[in-house]
């Protein structure tokens, strides 16, 4: 039986992580709903510091949950592979469809793709960028996406 779950052990790690490496990932509070190893949901409170003038969240915000939803999953994916990988983000996408009134969840869902993308990464021995999708929802509200990204991941072996 497991004492702790793993989504608060992500959670811990994320928030550790951006206390240390990134104070404006730590400042949105986000937390790891759900995780496995095709999928990564991430959520982001709506609060006075992610919120807008419009009390909706900020697309600033909406940008860190994307960022985090994808880095987080792929993240996770190296760190299995044991590998030494670097990941970098080369260009942002992001069509916001609704405001976003309440607490977001973040979702990728990307997870084979990644795979992929690590294993070729190991065969070559080149960086190897890809388009990776994610969506956002505000469960409380309704289930249609709220924002929809896409982001480029790129990786490379470290020598």
């Amino acid at each position: 039986m497991e004492i702790v779950s793993q989504n608060l052990k992500d959670t811990v790690l994320l928030r550790s992580f951006g206390i240390f490496k990134i104070p404006l990932l730590a400042f949105t509070n986000p937390s790891v709903i759900s995780s496995s190893s095709d999928h990564m949901e991430v959520r982001i409170p709506l609060n006075r510091w992610t919120r807008n003038h419009l009390r909706s969240m900020y697309f600033g915000a909406l940008a860190i949950g994307a960022d985090t939803a994808v880095g987080l999953l792929a993240t996770k994916k190296i760190r299995q592979s044991g590998m030494k990988i670097s990941l970098v983000f080369k260009d942002f996408q992001a069509d916001f469809l609704k405001r976003a009134e309440g607490h977001v969840h973040f979702f990728c869902k990307e997870g084979a793709l990644i795979d992929e993308m690590i294993s070729e990464c190991l065969e070559t021995k080149e960086r190897v960028t890809r388009p990776i999708k994610g969506y956002a929802v505000v469960p409380s509200i309704e289930t249609e996406p709220v924002a929809e990204f896409t982001l480029s991941l790129s990786l490379k072996l470290k020598e």
